[in-house]
């Protein structure tokens, strides 16, 4: 981590902590829109007896294929989850839309009082795809980064105790939550560019994105840290590919996952798991390759994990995006964690 992170560090408390206890994570992700919330369950608990060090999820109201086949409510799944393990959680979520900021808020109280300094949620603007089921207009990414940080105040300001009423393009009229956690919890931000990155840095607690090529996932880190996000939280979440043989990595990840690397537009436009599976079958396997570390060797994910855990990263979030997830967990946590 550079002078300059480090110093701005020394300038926050509240983050100092936060990322003396959770530098060099590697966490597991666990998919909504793949398995079951039972089968997640199970594999929470798996991961943690393995040596992972955080559980992720993000919350979906529809997969993104029709072939991924589930989408269970993430809110609820964390109740049990977090308490059959011992681990730091966190999630992405939208609020504005399908959910009103003051129920993301009583959400996120609730969760935070039962397992104190264990809960922390990444805001984003989210997708069509989870969105359009409430039958309002979809709007454009200006307006909903704008409705993004309005619901993110609201959020906050409930968090600290505050009565709120708000008239903007969400509305709150006298709302208080009347169980709060007895700490704050991280209010994060999910962003997939720099530009949007830099804005996160003036508001959020911290940042989530996805992986591409490391130098790309430099440039967002430096947007947030330059926009007001130095010394705060910066996670990625790296999307692979690890199976029994070289052939199930691949196969594995162009049948669930192709329909990922479409471009942002259509990713976040798309409305309904058939469309993005007609859009998706014109992705290649050669493309799935190119975009996502696939092998069967566990030296070559190490040495790819590597490289991204060197961009200082306080998380790093590992989501297996084929069906092995028992192995992925069982091999990773005895031969790849403990070589990094």
């Amino acid at each position: 981590m550079g002078e300059g992170c480090a110093g701005a560090l020394l300038q926050s408390g509240r983050f100092i902590n936060y990322i003396a206890q959770f530098m060099a994570e590697i966490a597991y992700h666990a998919s909504h829109e793949q398995f079951s919330p039972a089968y997640l369950l199970k594999m929470a608990v798996l991961a943690e007896r393995a040596g992972f060090r955080a559980i992720h999820s993000s919350d979906h109201f529809h997969p993104w294929s029709e072939r991924q086949g589930h989408s269970g409510f993430s809110f609820a799944w964390l109740g049990a989850a977090m308490q059959a393990t011992r681990l730091p959680f966190s999630m992405v979520c939208a609020p504005g839309q399908r959910y009103h900021p003051a129920i993301v808020a009583q959400a996120v109280a609730t969760l935070a009082e039962m397992f104190p300094e264990r809960f922390s949620v990444e805001l984003g603007s989210g997708e069509a795809l989870n969105e359009n089921i409430t039958g309002q207009e979809w709007p454009e990414k200006e307006l909903r980064n704008k409705r993004l940080l309005e619901s993110a105040e609201v959020i906050r300001a409930l968090l600290k105790g505050d009565t709120v009423t708000h008239n903007g393009l969400v509305r709150v009229e006298g709302a208080r939550l009347y169980t709060r956690p007895a700490s704050m919890p991280l209010l994060m931000a999910a962003a997939l560019t720099a530009e949007t990155a830099a804005w996160a840095g003036s508001w959020a607690d911290g940042l989530i994105t996805v992986a591409q090529e490391p130098e790309e996932v430099l440039k967002i880190r430096d947007a947030f840290y330059h926009g007001g996000g130095a010394g705060k939280p910066f996670m990625i979440q790296l999307a692979l590919s690890y199976a029994a043989t070289e052939q199930e990595a691949l196969e594995g990840a162009y049948e669930q996952w192709r329909n990922n690397l479409l471009p942002s537009p259509l990713l976040a436009d798309l409305a309904f798991p058939a469309q993005f599976d007609a859009a998706g079958q014109y992705i290649s396997k050669e493309k799935v390759q190119n975009k996502i570390p696939v092998s069967s060797s566990l030296q070559y994910h190490t040495d790819k994990i590597g490289a991204y855990l060197e961009t200082g990263c306080s998380r790093l979030i590992l989501h297996n995006v084929n069906r092995q997830q028992e192995r992925f967990i069982e091999d990773f946590g005895s031969r790849v964690l403990p070589a990094l």
